[in-house]
């Protein structure tokens, strides 16, 4: 029955993701192995949907860990543990909730041990900067436990880049980088703190180069080198070779046409969704505090209230009218969206 949930899930997020992004680009998926024990290490810049995109493009079920001030209502923590998300308790959340991770590490030790995927976002925070920033050592911490526990236990690290052409809008396009496995071993128990030191640098230089790196120096200048180019941001390895070259022979890539049709086409959608559009626009919208927030909380109107909406309007076309009407109505709508999105 789990398994079906799980499938369920994310057979559902994937087509709510088809609908959301104009394009999803998935490079060297292939290097993820299909069993064994398996941490992702993925930047963190759009919230939510970073999890989202690794957890229906990498091909595992696999357990997340999450901030824990998510899982305050017991029926949304009860949703989020069928999920497989796990609370990571932070300062944030209070200095005496922090030996709370302690069990929550070694469950995930334990999960690795038997086999199991992990993703984790080793920066901490979400930040639509793009760079990658410091990486905190909570993830050698669950490394260390599991090899301690499990000394025969063998694990492979797979950064992964996240990259989104604008992170904020609808609709985005975005690239999921999968990086080389690294495989790790009880041999790093030998010493700690220089393992520490090496695990944060290996991972922080991959992910340097499967997303994009602007250094914090002189980092809106250097963005707006980059918008001045019309750069593609889901292509980091073209990007951070420009920005290396101190953009010498960066060639601008040449703008993306754009269509009287798709705005035409977005209104018409507008229109049929209109009562969720305006919740959207004048209820959660306005009371979002963090700009990572905004693609997460707009998906989420898009994949519960925008159904729901279609639903009821079927129901009462289909009473009042026909039931031909209400799924040319249906029709209507799935074509609308795709030539929103899509064009």
């Amino acid at each position: 029955m789990k398994k079906i949930w799980l499938f369920s899930v994310r057979t559902y997020l994937q087509l709510g993701l088809f609908f959301y992004f104009k394009k999803i680009e998935i490079k060297n998926a292939n290097l993820v192995s299909n069993n064994g024990p398996v941490i992702f290490l993925g930047n963190h810049q759009n919230a939510l949907l970073d999890a989202l995109l690794i957890a229906t493009k990498n091909g595992r079920f696999s357990y997340f860990l999450t901030r824990a001030g998510v899982f305050n209502k017991p029926i949304v923590s009860k949703i989020l543990m069928s999920l497989q998300m796990l609370p990571v308790y932070r300062i944030r959340d209070g200095w005496g909730n922090l030996n709370k991770n302690n069990s929550v590490f070694s469950k995930s030790a334990k999960l690795l041990n038997e086999g199991n995927a992990i993703v984790i976002f080793p920066e901490g925070s979400h930040n639509l900067k793009r760079t990658v920033r410091p990486l905190s050592k909570g993830f050698t911490r669950i490394i260390f436990e599991t090899l301690e526990r499990y000394p025969d236990t063998k694990i492979e690290l797979i950064p992964v880049g996240l990259n989104f052409e604008h992170a904020t809008k609808f609709s985005d396009t975005a690239m999921i980088n999968f990086g080389t496995p690294i495989p790790v071993n009880s041999q790093l128990l030998g010493n700690k703190n220089q393992s520490v030191l090496e695990l944060k640098t290996i991972i922080t230089r991959q992910l340097e180069k499967l997303t994009i790196h602007i250094e914090s120096q002189n980092y809106e200048q250097t963005l707006k080198k980059l918008e001045s180019l019309n750069a593609d941001f889901t292509k980091p390895e073209l990007i951070n070779k420009c920005i290396a070259n101190d953009f010498e022979n960066c060639l601008p890539t040449t703008p993306k046409s754009k269509t009287i049709l798709k705005p035409f086409f977005k209104i018409l959608l507008i229109i049929l969704l209109l009562p969720p559009y305006l919740i959207w626009k004048k209820i959660a919208q306005p009371k979002i505090k963090e700009i990572e927030f905004i693609s997460t909380f707009r998906f989420a109107i898009a994949i519960t209230l925008v159904p729901l909406f279609i639903l009821i309007a079927m129901l009462i076309i289909g009473f009042l009218c026909s039931t031909k009407l209400a799924l040319l109505y249906l029709l209507s709508v799935i074509i609308l969206a795709l030539l929103a999105v899509k064009l």
